[in-house]
């Protein structure tokens, strides 16, 4: 199963009060520490809602099924069979997450925005999309029978440089 790995980026950062993804941790931005964090379990990686980067799909600002649709329709046309997604301020992973997941489709309980999704998927999230009424990534996984996997593992959650603060220590 070919995966390509999505970094969601693209959010307006409103409770960050900065761009979330240039913020730094360590001395390298959150971007930087999450696509190293999902390179290791993917075949190949995208930035998605980003300058230079995927595009949501079928327009901005439609929060991260918009992301999914975008990177979903760019794993279609590279010909991989499903798409891995984290948030952009998802600086670690457990080890074992592709295990965790598969088979697809399957988000993480505590973060559902962590993800394995596969590629046939698009045409219900498009039309998800289209409708517009309810745009949580629980009820795009509902719709399509993802499960939700409980794992010990806490994804960081950094929605303030409090947060990012505290992270750092």
């Amino acid at each position: 199963m070919r995966t390509l790995g999505a970094v969601l980026a693209g959010g307006r950062s409103r409770r960050f009060g900065s761009d979330k993804a240039l913020a730094t941790l360590d001395g390298r931005t959150l971007l930087d520490h999450a696509l190293a964090a999902l390179a290791l379990h993917c075949d190949a990686l995208v930035i998605v809602g980003r300058d230079g980067g995927i595009a949501d799909w079928p327009r901005p600002d439609m929060g991260p099924l918009g992301a999914f649709a975008g990177a979903l329709g760019h794993a279609a046309e590279g010909g991989f069979d499903q798409l891995l997604t984290i948030s952009v301020d998802c600086v670690r992973l457990p080890a074992d997450l592709r295990a965790l997941l598969e088979p697809a489709p399957a988000f993480l309980d505590s973060q559902p925005v962590i993800g394995l999704w596969p590629v046939p998927a698009l045409a219900t999230l498009q039309a998800m999309l289209e409708d517009e009424r309810d745009l949580a990534v629980r009820a795009f996984a509902r719709r399509i029978g993802a499960r939700a996997v409980t794992c010990d593992f806490v994804p960081p959650n950094i929605n303030s440089p409090a947060d990012l603060a505290r992270l750092s220590g």
